[in-house]
């Protein structure tokens, strides 16, 4: 009895702690969204989209709403977006968006992580020029033909449709992503999506196998564990 109860409270303590990290990533991405707009989600799309994400991935309101009062209060906390790029273990490329009130802790410890798994730190644009960055929206549905139609009324630089096991997905640039949205909604009232995102997506895959995806693995979760992370792309595929 005493060990199954070790397990469960090993459980929970770490379902605690990822919890915390998740809470206190979107309460940075809320605070900042609500800061750089207005603290009204039907008047600063941005700070509603990031509600949205957040609600998804089952963050409690208390903690949206508090992060949006504090936005809404003088003074407060400065953060700052920092991007690092890299390539990461057996040659992965990877991308690390962070937002930061410390830019010097924040590149300490993204270099630690790189360094600590044999990776390595690269200059400014060397890695983001091989991913496309892209608004991606995806629904259950399978009339791609409405689809287009409605981006093309609302005059949406789609990049790609795809219909694919009753999922469709749209790829248009960034500064159409609120435009696509509410386009899909007028046409498909009612429509819930399954992903809505600006993402970067590789332009090729990078297969890892054996030591080097134990590793990749090992540098995802250093990375994760700093407070300051809060996105990381990269081009990795499993064998």
């Amino acid at each position: 009895m005493g060990r199954i109860f070790e397990k469960r409270k090993h459980s929970i303590f770490k379902t605690a702690a990822q919890n915390s990290k998740l809470y206190s990533r979107y309460s940075r991405q809320l605070y900042m969204a609500a800061k750089n707009g207005v603290p009204d989600p039907h008047a600063n799309p941005t700070l509603r989209n990031v509600i949205d994400r957040a609600k998804k991935e089952n963050v409690p309101s208390h903690v949206i709403e508090k992060a949006i009062q504090r936005a809404a209060g003088t003074g407060g906390e400065n953060y700052q977006p920092a991007r690092y790029e890299g390539f990461g273990p057996g040659g992965a490329l990877v991308i690390v968006d962070c937002l930061t009130d410390n830019v010097t802790r924040t590149i300490s410890d993204v270099r630690t992580c790189f360094n600590k798994t044999g990776s390595k730190l690269s200059a400014s644009g060397s890695v983001v020029m091989m991913f496309d960055h892209l608004a991606v929206i995806s629904f259950a549905g399978t009339d791609e033909d409405k689809v287009m139609e409605a981006m093309f009324a609302a005059d949406v630089a789609v990049e790609e449709v795809e219909c694919k096991d009753g999922t469709i997905t749209v790829f248009a640039p960034p500064g159409d992503f609120y435009k696509a949205k509410t386009a899909l909604h007028e046409a498909f009232p009612g429509l819930e999506f399954e992903v809505q995102e600006v993402t970067f997506l590789p332009r090729e895959g990078k297969e890892l196998s054996g030591d080097d995806l134990v590793m990749f693995d090992k540098f995802l979760a250093m990375l994760n564990d700093c407070d300051d992370v809060q996105e990381i792309y990269h081009n990795v595929t499993r064998a």
